[in-house]
């Protein structure tokens, strides 16, 4: 059997002090999360985590930089995930787009308040995003490469 990590993104968006997070509803249970996601086949890091906070926030974002490349198992489904976290901002909101059918609310939070809720986070991965970012750690974008043969992106 082959072992593949999940790929996937996320993104890390402070405004005023306040973090953008989603409520959603997972395996039956409420947890939060910032807004994020798989890669999909195709997909660059970047173009998957705008997709991401658009399809979770009805946000434009517009990334800057990784805060955090992480690694992470599941300690119930043994499920590996490898995570790219990126930091940026929200360039503008269209409310008239729907969210993803699992986002049950959006909102803006201290981390004050977030710490208080930490076992109501999705995984630790959430508030580890938050640490880095926050500890200043700033990766520039231009280290992502991605090859793909030509005509071979589906978004071309």
């Amino acid at each position: 059997m082959t072992w593949k990590p999940n790929v996937t993104v996320a993104a890390v968006i402070e405004h005023e002090r306040r973090f953008l997070l989603v409520k959603e509803k997972i395996a039956g249970k409420h947890v939060y999360n910032q807004p994020a996601g798989h890669l999909e086949e195709g997909e660059t890091l970047v173009e998957a985590v705008t997709r991401e906070v658009l399809e979770e926030t009805a946000c434009h974002f517009e990334p800057h930089a990784l805060v955090a490349i992480q690694l992470w198992r599941h300690p119930h489904n043994g499920i590996t995930f490898l995570r790219f976290g990126f930091c940026g901002q929200i360039t503008h909101h269209d409310p008239t787009r729907p969210l993803d059918p699992d986002i049950v609310a959006t909102g803006w939070f201290e981390r004050h308040e977030i710490d208080t809720m930490r076992n109501q986070l999705r995984s630790p991965l959430v508030w580890e995003s938050i640490v880095a970012y926050e500890s200043g750690h700033r990766i520039p974008l231009d280290i992502l490469q991605t090859f793909f043969e030509p005509g071979s992106h589906p978004k071309l």
